[in-house]
């Protein structure tokens, strides 16, 4: 490995990222340890049903292909790899990555991290009916055990996503649970890099600025005292600049403590420094001891859920609307069907005296959940057949209905960390048991910083979008759903911190009306966070709005106009 800096790279956001991430992330440059990130609360959920299948699944079999390609290479390179692609079955993983060893002829010394499963742990029955996974959120002991043993691979099961990184650092650098501002910064680190090229220009608000049609994965320059230089490999597409950095650090996090097993990293200590083209700094981490509890994700199934959308076009929209209603609440009446949700949606996508059918067009979508399958199967679509020939005029549909489909559940609860066996299998078989923080600390929300000056009264505005100076991201964090914006200037910040307040949110996003709202400052980030309750219901897998997993509501934020000073524009 390198003296000065450890160089981490990541090749996988998500179950399904690009195939030939790791190949590209070995061949384009210097690394020393090379992540993946296989896992999200919609994954957890699939890998269940895997494993209810077969018990011998339950990992991400992607990972494995990639490496039948990539193994060799990073062994010639000197490169470990480190990723939670285990899943619900780190071990099985584990074994599958040495008989593919074995195969190509690369012999490895691997290892894994488990513990997390807390069905495998004990009493099924204490989480409740039905479900399907329950696991803990692990940090980066494990991780960093393995790789002092020497593991050349090291495959987890659920652990923090930023926990890939803080853990290979804390291997490399020999740091002790104390150093808890060097670990802040690694976790910091691991944030940026944890979903792939959504640091290096992927859903960037402002992508029209990079070419990025095929934008390259982050890496991470670390050094022993935590700071950390956000960048990639050259000749890749997209940008590392410091607003994709600030966009991602925004993502899917709440207040100014961002906990996590190990350390609780103070995103408002948070600075970023542009170190060239395609390098951006980050430093001033501060660390704080981790809460006492450990964060578990439970999945289960929910219910059936069933969904038809109805294209209405051309004039008259709201009375064919409410024709088709009304003759499909009729017609489940008459046969008995009485869904225990039903959820109708217009959207008015429609244009007057439009040139293309397509956009004289609006969608009105029937969505409908039930514990019993029969509840939103074929009743459901069978009634909706039924009204081809007898109800508005223009009438069809944007697929054919189905007879229903199964819907996930997602929980986080707080779990003792006396409960959870976090334990290092080391290359040799050895089992190691992870000891727990001796010091931790309950996590209380951090008061507000006093927000900046407000710009000089009585500036002229113009009505314009938000986004013409703003950009933002937004993500899920279970049912809930966070929104992040952040300014580009600091006269910018000045006036979004005076503006953009909870009301002012409310009334641009009167979806989020009736729903709890919390607003974060960070003023080294130039930078609000919204979290709205319960926006998402019972999480992605529930599918309970047209976005589930709130990925557009930060750019359905920035198209929302409101007044704002000409001297911004």
């Amino acid at each position: 490995m390198s003296g000065e800096v450890l160089r981490i790279g990541n090749a996988s956001g998500f179950y399904g990222d690009r195939f030939d991430a790791l190949r590209t992330m070995l061949t384009g440059g210097p690394l020393d340890v090379l992540t993946g990130d296989y896992l999200a609360e919609l994954t957890m959920l699939i890998l269940g049903r895997d494993r209810l299948k077969d018990p011998k699944r339950g990992y991400a079999k992607t990972f494995l292909r990639q490496l039948e390609d990539g193994l060799g290479l990073a062994v010639e390179r000197g490169v470990r790899i480190v990723t939670n692609a285990g899943g619900l079955h780190p071990a099985g993983l584990a074994d599958a990555v040495r008989e593919l060893a074995d195969r190509v002829g690369v012999p490895v010394r691997v290892a894994h991290v488990e513990g997390d499963d807390l069905l495998a742990a004990g009493d099924r029955t204490r989480w409740g009916d039905g479900v399907l996974t329950a696991n803990a959120y692990l940090g980066g002991d494990g991780i960093a055990a393995c790789l002092r043993a020497g593991a050349d691979v090291v495959v987890t099961g659920r652990v923090t996503d930023a926990a890939l990184v803080s853990g290979a650092a804390a291997a490399h650098f020999g740091w002790g649970p104390g150093e808890l501002d060097a670990l802040a910064g690694a976790v910091v680190a691991g944030h940026v890099l944890e979903c792939g090229t959504q640091a290096t220009g992927g859903n960037y608000s402002f992508f029209g600025e990079h070419d990025v049609r095929r934008p390259g994965f982050p890496l991470a320059e670390i050094a022993a005292d935590g700071t950390a230089v956000i960048t990639k490999h050259p000749g890749t597409g997209g940008a590392v600049t410091t607003g994709t950095v600030t966009a991602q650090l925004l993502y899917e996090t709440d207040g100014a403590r961002y906990a996590g097993p190990d350390v609780t990293a103070r995103l408002d200590t948070v600075r970023l420094h542009g170190a060239g083209p395609d390098r951006v700094r980050i430093d001033g981490v501060r660390g704080e001891a981790p809460p006492p509890a450990l964060k578990a994700g439970l999945t289960r199934l929910g219910g059936w859920r069933n969904e038809v959308t109805f294209v209405l076009t051309g004039l008259d929209v709201e009375a064919k609307a409410a024709l088709v209603r009304g003759q499909l609440a009729a017609a489940c009446e008459a046969t008995g069907v009485r869904p225990a949700e039903v959820r109708w949606t217009l959207a008015r996508t429609d244009h007057a005296d439009a040139p293309v059918q397509e956009e004289a067009s609006a969608l009105l979508r029937l969505v409908v959940r039930d514990l019993d399958e029969a509840a939103v199967g074929r009743a459901v679509s069978g009634a909706a057949v039924e009204l081809a020939l007898g109800s508005y005029p223009g009438f069809h549909v944007t697929a054919p209905p189905g007879k229903g489909t199964p819907y996930g559940v997602f929980e986080a609860v707080a779990v003792d960390r006396a409960e959870v066996a976090h334990t290092a299998v080391l290359p040799d078989g050895t089992r190691q048991a992870v000891a727990p923080p001796a010091v931790t600390r309950e996590l209380t929300r951090l008061p507000d910083p006093e927000p900046p000056a407000p710009p000089a009264a009585g500036l002229p505005v113009r009505r314009a979008p938000l986004g013409a100076v703003c950009g933002a991201r937004s993500g899920d964090k279970g049912g809930s759903a966070n929104v992040g914006v952040w300014a580009r200037t600091e006269t910018a910040w000045r006036w979004l911190a005076h503006t953009l307040t909870i009301e002012k949110f409310r009334e641009l996003l009167p979806e989020t009306g009736e729903l709890a709202i919390d607003r974060h400052l960070l003023p080294g980030l130039w930078s609000l966070n919204f979290v709205v309750e319960g926006l998402l219901g019972e999480g992605v897998a529930a599918q309970a709005r047209f976005d589930p997993q709130a990925k557009a509501v930060g750019e359905w934020l920035r198209s929302r106009h409101l007044e704002i000073p000409e001297v911004l524009l």
